[in-house]
């Protein structure tokens, strides 16, 4: 890859890191999506950005389809790349953008992937927290499944974080934005005994800023605990595939179905749009069609007239 080309993607993902405060995760993916498209550009000979035409990028577009990605991925890269243009085009690299025209294809928005109360009940009891890592475990997945953290948020956890007394955490999630997610009896009385015996044992003496550590004192990482939550999945007999995301997806499924409002459920998940949460509006049909039953004119008429 041109040195050239490299150069501007690292300006691109420090104006995002300073001006943006994307999380690092979401600088990683604008990393390798344009990394991906400078490596084909220079394939085809183009070692400057603005020698980048537009049948260049449908190519790239045909040539990531040709390579089996989804229709999701596909548009992911191309929401990126015209991302990057357009801050090309303002530190005036290219005079005109060639991205605007290109077609990229929409798909739909899938239906999350969510557990069922008793499904939820069966995973929360597989941990042995008779021992300093199953308390840990336990605590890790009611504190997700109480407070629909992001993954990421909570193996950043730090005890500072934390409001026993008030019930809630302050969280600092996408965009470096900090809000407050209140949690439960439940999770409350996990936290209490995860940092009175548990968190000692495996510190053993040692210091953490983290909240969750492991033997060696050091914090669980993402990776660790995706490989932990699939394993007491298949544990509980869960046939559905289950990640720390299905237990943020089931948070939002259950509080909808009893009864929360969306602008709640929003504010707790930290959504900037709450378009991204309305998602979740779809896979509560008991509750739909409850209220439909209760307050349309005709079925509210016919229930009294019998």
């Amino acid at each position: 890859m041109s040195t050239l080309l490299s150069r501007q993607i690292d300006l691109f993902l420090q104006m995002l890191a300073v001006e943006k405060g994307l999380a690092r995760n979401t600088l990683e993916a604008y990393s390798r999506d344009l990394n991906r498209l400078a490596n084909f550009l220079a394939g085809r000979g183009k070692i400057r950005w603005e020698e980048s035409e537009t049948l260049d990028l449908r190519s790239y577009v045909v040539w990531l389809r040709d390579h089996k990605l989804s229709d999701r991925s596909v548009a992911r890269h191309v929401v990126s790349m015209r991302q990057f243009y357009r801050f090309l085009e303002k530190e005036s690299v290219i005079e005109q953008n060639p991205v605007p025209d290109l077609f990229f294809p929409t798909s739909a928005r899938r239906l999350p992937r969510f557990l069922s109360r008793e499904e939820m009940e069966k995973l929360l009891h597989q941990p042995n927290d008779t021992t300093a890592i199953g308390a840990r475990d336990q605590t890790m997945i009611e504190l997700l499944y109480a407070t629909g953290l992001r993954v990421s948020e909570l193996v950043r956890l730090q005890p500072h974080q934390m409001n026993l007394e008030g019930d809630y955490l302050s969280v600092k999630g996408k965009g470096g934005k900090v809000r407050l997610v209140p949690f439960g009896s439940w999770a409350k009385e996990r936290l209490s005994q995860y940092l009175k015996m548990a968190r000692p044992k495996l510190l053993k003496g040692r210091s953490s800023p983290f909240l969750f550590v492991t033997r060696s004192a050091k914090p669980l990482s993402r990776q660790g605990f995706w490989k932990l939550i699939k394993g007491y999945a298949l544990a509980a007999g869960i046939e559905k595939r289950v990640t720390p995301h299905t237990l943020r997806h089931s948070f939002a499924t259950h509080l909808l179905e009893g009864g929360a409002d969306l602008r709640s459920v929003q504010s707790m998940l930290g959504h900037a749009d709450i378009s991204t949460t309305q998602i979740y509006t779809h896979v509560t049909p008991g509750r739909l069609k409850e209220a439909h039953r209760k307050y349309h004119p005709r079925e509210s008429s016919s229930a009294r007239e019998k």
